[in-house]
């Protein structure tokens, strides 16, 4: 498979969300720009994480620019962060990093897709795809709550994952 490498610059919208009932959803990332809609399958420990990161370096921005602006409470109410039809995943994610342009005041998440290595594959066809999605603090905040919520609207116990559990005391 040769690899892609996708820009949103600037997305218009970035989320995530669920396909499925509780102890069975499908996690995706989803990002779009104009007629262009990328989605991505995430696990929902990925989104967890995510959120956590997020929120660790928009503090940390405020922390070493205290001229931006940022109001301590995010409001989701009018935001659209469902997910967009259709929902086809382009690849499941091996693992995501931010980076922040402070010329541009941009943050841009960065995905790469899990590659499956089969030992008989040509290396060189191996190159994961990419999809870089740039977007303002504001839709990172939006991200970092909304994922965060999307996460905890699961199972009460997250140790009934789906399979009978005993307990020993």
């Amino acid at each position: 498979m040769a690899s892609k490498i996708i820009e949103l610059n600037p997305a218009d919208f970035i989320t995530v969300g669920t396909i499925g009932p509780k102890g069975q959803r499908i996690f995706h990332l989803q990002s779009g720009k104009g007629g262009q809609l990328i989605s991505l399958t995430i696990e929902k420990e990925q989104a967890l994480a995510l959120s956590e990161a997020i929120r660790e370096m928009l503090d940390d921005l405020q922390d070493r620019h205290p001229d931006l602006t940022f109001s301590g409470t995010v409001d989701l109410a009018g935001v659209d962060m469902e997910l967009r039809e259709p929902i086809e995943p382009l690849f499941r994610v091996a693992q995501m990093g931010l980076g922040y342009d402070e010329d541009r005041d941009m943050i841009v998440l960065v995905a790469q897709e899990m590659v499956v290595v089969d030992e008989n594959a040509d290396p060189s066809l191996l190159e994961p795809s990419v999809v870089r999605m740039w977007c303002s603090r504001q839709q990172m905040r939006w991200l970092s709550a909304y994922a965060l919520e999307v996460v905890k609207s699961g199972r009460a116990d997250p140790r009934m994952n789906g399979r009978l559990t005993y307990y020993w005391t």
